[in-house]
């Protein structure tokens, strides 16, 4: 490891004591021991600041999150109340508190499916870490004890604990960590642009890659399967928005092999795509759902899991017989959590976010379209507030840049460096601004990303 000193700051700064005290997550850690950290100070609306006074537009949302932006008064308030007025409880062994009943009832009243029981966790990778549980417990409480794999795709992503990291289908969260664990499968990415082959239409590609997954059900045996989860549009992945009839293929298989349908809305829910849900958008039937993410605007860690109540009804007999249901978290139903999870929603509503967020989605995937000429673009995709620009070597070909060059990891400084944060997914640049961006915002984000997106052309053009 190089010496964490070497980049010359001074020892008491914060980017020092980062580099000496700090593990951090999903990051080049050798890397980072050279370049050192950029020091997030403050933030207010879709802006954030570093601790150099350097603005920049944050064209993530966080981490796909801060639905509502930085700095919201209301949520601050209700925060402050609920702190004062009950500032932890628990939902063990029947407890409850009124945030976290009152935040169940809201999101089922939201829910696309007929969702009957919300199970509170604090990430989305908690989400669908119960979700494989759930699914597990069920079959046995059913008599169905063969039933537990659970289908993911590749490029998925779903989390990073043992169980949501094993079906996030993306190397760098399997290699080194022996995953994916035994009875996650993966099946194809449904990614039309780097999946078909030559001259295969969407529609053939959509065929294959759903006789693939039949395939792969047939091969392991339909009664050893309990789910396929799926993300509406894939994120971390990409950015990939399946071809039309993608999932309702998909759905035709699952029904017919008695398989249930986990949707996995922790990046497209609450409006990302310019529907209240993800399922909304892409047509999709789910069994069971989870939720996180922009669910409190990322003001205070929480997530959830619905479920209907015909899988209810036998984990509570089942609980019945043994004593328990062994499964939960010190903060599941976080009253604090839950209170500002219920604002946000109630927000959301209020001001119409959902409705503005779909004006705003068309006016960013149009911006984001025309830079389909542009000699390094491949691939233009993306559905509401969340979108993804593919660079590549050769435009005609689709030939993209080797991995070592890092094109989309200098394209994503360069952003930077203009006042625009972005995330590469390798050579996907990827945009997911808050929802209260506003068509002004959306501009200043368009053109600061063609400023980057230039210079990473001049700079190909110079090595």
């Amino acid at each position: 490891m190089a010496d964490p000193l070497h980049n010359e700051f001074p020892p008491d700064s914060v980017e020092a004591k980062d580099l000496a005290h700090v593990f951090h997550p999903t990051t080049n850690l050798k890397l980072h021991a050279q370049t050192g950290p950029v020091v997030h100070d403050r933030a207010a609306g879709v802006y954030l600041w570093d601790n150099q006074g350097k603005q920049y537009l944050e064209g993530m949302a966080g981490l796909w999150c801060t639905a509502l932006g930085y700095g919201e008064e209301e949520l601050v308030r209700v925060a402050q109340e609920q702190l004062r007025k009950l500032s932890y409880s628990q939902l063990f062994g029947g407890k409850t508190n009124e945030p976290s009943v009152l935040l169940a009832e809201k999101l089922k009243a939201m829910a696309p499916f007929d969702a009957d029981r919300v199970f509170f966790g604090l990430s989305g990778s908690d989400a669908n870490d119960t979700q494989m549980k759930l699914m597990w417990y069920y079959n046995n409480a059913v008599g169905r004890p063969e039933k537990k794999k659970i289908i993911s795709r590749l490029r998925g992503y779903h989390g990073v604990t043992v169980a949501a990291g094993s079906l996030t289908g993306l190397p760098h969260f399997h290699g080194h960590f022996d995953l994916p664990i035994t009875g996650v499968l993966h099946t194809d990415a449904p990614h039309y642009y780097r999946g078909a082959e030559e001259g295969e239409s969407e529609t053939a590609f959509v065929t294959r890659v759903v006789g693939n997954l039949e395939a792969l059900i047939e091969r392991e045996g339909a009664e050893t399967i309990a789910a396929f989860i799926a993300e509406p549009v894939l994120g971390a992945g990409g950015v990939i928005v399946p071809p039309a009839g993608y999932y309702e293929a998909v759905q035709a298989v699952l029904r017919k092999h008695d398989i249930f349908f986990i949707d996995d809305e922790v990046i497209c829910g609450f409006g990302r795509t310019g529907q209240p849900f993800g399922a909304q958008a892409m047509n999709i039937e789910p069994t069971t759902m989870s939720v996180a993410k922009a669910l409190s605007s990322a003001y205070l860690p929480i997530s959830a899991v619905l479920v209907p109540e015909f899988m209810y009804e036998p984990m509570a007999e089942l609980s019945g017989e043994v004593g328990t249901f062994g499964h939960g978290f010190t903060y599941s139903g976080h009253p604090v959590c839950a209170a500002v999870a219920l604002r946000t929603l109630e927000i959301m509503e209020e001001r119409a976010i959902f409705e503005h967020a779909a004006r705003m989605g068309v006016a960013m995937q149009g911006g984001l379209r025309a830079f389909a000429e542009h000699p390094l673009v491949g691939e233009v995709r993306g559905v509401g507030l969340i979108g993804a620009i593919e660079l590549v070597e050769e435009k005609a070909s689709r030939k993209p840049f080797s991995a070592k060059r890092g094109v989309g990891a200098y394209c994503a400084q360069r952003c930077l460096e203009h006042g625009l944060i972005v995330r590469n997914l390798g050579d996907s640049i990827a945009f997911c601004p808050p929802l209260i961006i506003t068509d002004t915002q959306v501009d200043e984000m368009l053109g600061k990303f063609g400023r980057a997106l230039d210079d990473t052309a001049a700079w190909i053009s110079a090595s």
